[in-house]
């Protein structure tokens, strides 16, 4: 079940609110500017049906989301077993950072102002974080995800590390 808990920054192991419901996660993730939405496959998705198979099973919704957001490259990405310690850390993009997840689970959290919302986004969900939001992600100590990846240039984005260390404040995935 996809979740929302927001953090003071001064409190990491409280959070001062949880939520469950779509909706309510959706419109409090929009308050920071911050996409939150649920997509069905238009066709079931087998386990084996690799990159061309879920690119099929969400083709409308990824063309009217590059139409919206004028993303011009998608790629998938899979983790399966290798914990992802490089993206653990607080980092920005210079660009959204546009993740659908196809498959499995992964915890992204977004520091805006002095609140941390981490939102642990499961199958169907898709989640658009604006360009110069601070955020990391988990997938957990034994992650198992698939992800379908929308970018504004042909080459994707590089992480840009803040050196700031709030990230290891708060509970990961697994904990």
């Amino acid at each position: 079940m996809s979740s929302l808990s927001v953090f003071h920054q001064s409190t990491p192991d409280i959070p001062n609110k949880v939520l469950t419901h779509l909706e309510d996660i959706a419109a409090t993730l929009a308050e920071q500017g911050i996409r939150f939405e649920r997509w069905t496959a238009q066709s079931p998705v087998q386990a084996d049906a690799g990159k061309a198979g879920v690119l099929a099973a969400y083709q409308v919704q990824i063309h009217r989301l590059q139409h919206e957001g004028g993303y011009r490259a998608v790629d998938v990405i899979s983790a399966s077993g290798d914990p992802m310690s490089e993206l653990l850390d607080e980092h920005v993009y210079s660009d959204d950072l546009v993740r659908f997840f196809a498959a499995g689970r992964s915890l992204v959290s977004v520091r805006a102002g002095d609140y941390v919302h981490a939102v642990v986004c499961e199958k169907g969900d898709l989640i658009v974080v604006p360009a110069g939001l601070r955020v990391w992600i988990d997938g957990g100590d034994n992650p198992h995800f698939v992800a379908v990846r929308l970018f504004n240039r042909p080459e994707g984005v590089v992480a840009q590390f803040t050196g700031e260390k709030l990230a290891e404040r708060y509970a990961r995935l697994d904990d």
